[in-house]
Order: C-alpha cells, then sequence, then structure tokens
C-alpha cells in the first residue's frame, strides 16, 4: 500500500508516531492492516525513539488517603514540557492497597513494582499490561538451618546484551528477623524477559545493602544501591546487567565529615551520577550536590552545587528539564527548584509525607512480556538508539 486515502504512506506514519499510546491502541481497532503496522516492532521502536526525544516525562508514586483513613497508591504522570500532570488509572492487585509498594526502575515504559515481600509485578502504564513474576528460583532456606530469608534488595534495568530487561534480587539469611549485624550469607538471583524465568548467579555480594531515602538508582545498564562493605565503610553497591556481575563504587573521601543523621540520595544529571547530601532533620535544609566525574573512581567527585538553605523541603525526588529538581514538601506537596533562578515553586500534587517515589519515563508500546524488547542501550530514562533504515524511509514492512 502506498498510502492511506490521500495522504502518502511516510506522512501517514509520520503521523501515527507523534500519536500518544492511548490513541494508538484504539487505532489497533480499525483495521487489519493498522493492527499490523501498530503491532510491528520496527514501529513500536520508531514510536519509543520518538518519544523520548520529544515525551520524555517523570512518573510519580505517592499515597492519598481515603475518607475511612486508608492509604491508597496513586501514579501520576508529571510533563516535562511546561507542566501538567495526569492520574494514571492502573488496573493490578498489588498496587492499590499495598502500603509498602516501591517503585524500583524504568525501562522502555515498563515499570517494576514490588512489595519487598511476595510480589514483583512489570507493568506498562500506558497499555494497562502487567505481569507478576514466577516465584523465585532460591529456596526459602538454605541448607544451614534456623536461617530466615528477607529479600534486601531489588533492581530492575536493561540488559544491552540480551536487548531485554532484567529484575535482580539480593536474599540474605539473618538468624534472626532485623537482627543486628550483616546477614550470615547472601544469594543472588536475576529474572530475564529473554528468558522469561529466575536463574541463581554464582557471585559474592561485596557489600550489604541498606536503606537511604531516594537513593536506588538505575543508570546505563547499572543498578545502585546505598550499601556498607565489610570494613564499614559506606560504599554505593552496583549490579551490572549486561555481564550480571558488582561493582563497589567508593564514596566521595570528603563524606566522612558527616555523621549517620545526614542523608543521601543518589540522582542522575546531565549523564553523570550525582550524590544529594542533606540534613534528616530540621526547618531549613542545604543540598550539596556531588557528581562523579568519571564513573567508578573515588577520586572523581566533585561537590558542583549547593542548594538552599530551604523551608520547608524534605528531600530531593528526580531531576527534570535539566536545569530543575523535584523535591518533596515537609508538607507532603511537591515543589520543582529551579537551579538558575534559584526559586521553588509549588506544584499542584500532594500525598502521605514520604510516600513519594519518582522515575524518568517514557510512555511507549513495549510489552512487557518482552517481546518487542529489541532496542539498544541508552541513557536512564530509555534504550533506543538504533540507526532508522531507508527504503520507505522507516523500513517498516506490509
Amino acid at each position: 500500500m502506498e498510502g492511506i486515502g490521500d495522504l502518502p504512506r511516510e506522512l501517514f506514519l509520520e503521523i501515527l508516531l507523534r500519536l500518544p499510546v492511548e490513541s494508538l491502541m484504539r487505532c489497533k481497532c480499525v483495521c487489519k492492516y493498522w493492527y499490523a503496522l501498530i503491532s510491528n516492532p520496527k514501529f513500536i521502536e520508531l514510536h519509543l525513539k520518538y518519544n523520548c526525544n520529544n515525551n520524555v516525562c517523570v512518573l510519580l508514586k505517592r499515597c492519598l488517603l481515603t475518607c475511612l483513613g486508608e492509604r491508597e497508591n496513586m501514579l501520576s504522570l508529571v510533563c516535562c514540557n511546561g507542566f501538567s500532570f495526569v492520574n494514571l488509572d492502573v488496573d493490578l492487585s498489588l498496587y492499590k492497597k499495598e502500603p509498602c509498594l516501591q517503585l524500583l526502575g524504568h525501562c522502555d515504559g515498563i515499570i517494576c513494582l514490588s512489595n519487598y515481600r511476595d510480589d514483583i509485578v512489570l507493568c506498562n502504564p500506558a497499555t494497562r499490561e502487567s505481569m507478576v513474576l514466577p516465584q523465585s528460583c532460591l529456596p526459602c532456606y538454605p541448607s544451614i538451618p534456623n536461617l530466615i530469608p528477607q529479600t534486601s534488595a531489588l533492581g530492575f534495568g536493561y540488559d544491552a546484551k540480551s536487548h531485554h530487561c532484567k529484575v535482580v534480587r539480593i536474599v540474605s539469611y539473618w538468624e534472626e528477623i532485623n537482627g543486628s549485624g550483616f546477614p550470615h550469607l547472601s544469594r543472588v538471583e536475576v529474572y530475564s524477559l529473554a528468558t522469561g524465568s529466575w536463574k541463581e548467579l554464582n557471585v559474592k555480594v561485596p557489600a550489604h545493602v541498606c536503606y537511604s531515602p531516594c537513593f536506588e538508582t538505575y543508570f546505563n545498564g547499572v543498578f545502585h544501591w546505598y550499601a556498607i562493605d565489610d570494613n564499614r565503610n559506606e560504599v554505593i553497591l552496583a549490579f551490572h546487567m549486561g555481564n550480571e556481575e558488582f561493582q563497589v563504587i567508593p564514596m566521595p573521601s570528603f563524606l566522612s565529615m558527616y555523621d549517620y543523621t545526614v542523608c543521601r540520595s543518589l540522582l542522575v544529571w546531565n549523564g553523570c551520577i550525582a550524590l544529594v547530601i542533606y540534613p534528616g532533620r530540621g526547618i531549613e535544609k542545604s543540598f550539596e550536590i556531588c557528581v562523579m566525574k568519571e564513573y567508578g573512581v573515588r577520586d572523581s567527585w566533585t561537590k558542583v552545587l549547593t542548594i538552599g538553605p530551604l523551608a520547608r523541603v524534605e528531600m530531593p525526588l528526580v531531576f527534570w528539564k535539566n536545569d530543575e529538581i523535584l523535591m518533596e514538601g515537609t508538607d507532603g506537596q511537591v515543589v520543582s527548584y529551579n537551579l538558575r533562578a534559584r526559586e521553588v515553586q509549588d506544584l499542584p500534587i500532594y500525598g502521605v509525607p514520604k510516600s513519594f517515589a519518582t522515575l524518568v519515563y517514557v510512555n511507549s508500546l513495549v510489552s512487557v512480556k518482552g517481546g518487542n524488547q529489541m532496542l539498544d542501550e541508552g541513557d536512564n530514562t530509555v534504550s533506543a538508539r538504533r540507526n532508522m533504515d531507508s527504503g520507505l524511509k522507516y523500513g517498516i514492512e506490509e
């Protein structure tokens, strides 16, 4: 088919690529040709690439209080081109009523959610497709008796080698739950959308993951956690999705001057890993931003900016628009701080304090089943970086 009505075929494709996912899902019902075209992996790749370049958003998870005083989770999209936000209607059994729901990561429009106990869910909010991952491949108890397993870390990201997303899970075995010190042992498993199954890795976990607000971050094929090594040093524990190996990244040497009442958050800013250091308490807070100029090298940490002191701000959430950072207010309101103008703007987004989590996000048609995950590795937001074919300009066959 050379055209659609009076429209040349290439112009028709240009129009389709600019439509949101919700509209494309409806267009698939028009006729078999439209269904086949929009379902084509090449079209899905082109649509993702277009959104990566033009429609990057922030996905925000928060808790709202019902009239009965119960907490309900809400996912919202915050548009980076101007300001607007829309609440997403996601129908997941894990989603609404789970008070400990964690937003683990994003890859090509797919997000990973978990309650850190039983369930891990992959979901494409735009297509409303979701999938609960199968049960762990690790036995409930190791060969050593009286040890209790506990999920200590989860991560989600993209493997450029297999061109599929992966979930990594670290299970720690304790002599008693919430016991002091380090776990007796830790084991690691990986779920790949390429195989649709879990496998245990024969690797040693070189540091012990600890909780730090807004720290777990995926960047360029690597997932990062706040951790403590065997010598009681603060480190960043990194897991490379491609070679499935761990790396320990030293914290800045000057961080030793801070005590443990100071919080550390890890974000991505201008294509670099950025560590944000700020007090855990106080009416006014200052936020010091350090950037790792050379990945994995301790001496490459450089202090580049101090924000504040700011009143009514609890913690950083995510950098957006390159020169702004979304932050959580002490009253449960989201604010945006402009780094150049040094001004705070209140946004009409509210939630239960300390229930916020954010990801840089892009809408896509990519399936959570893994069938369309064929894209190359990219930055923190996307992994679509293929060269476009000519022919019919797009290389999409009928």
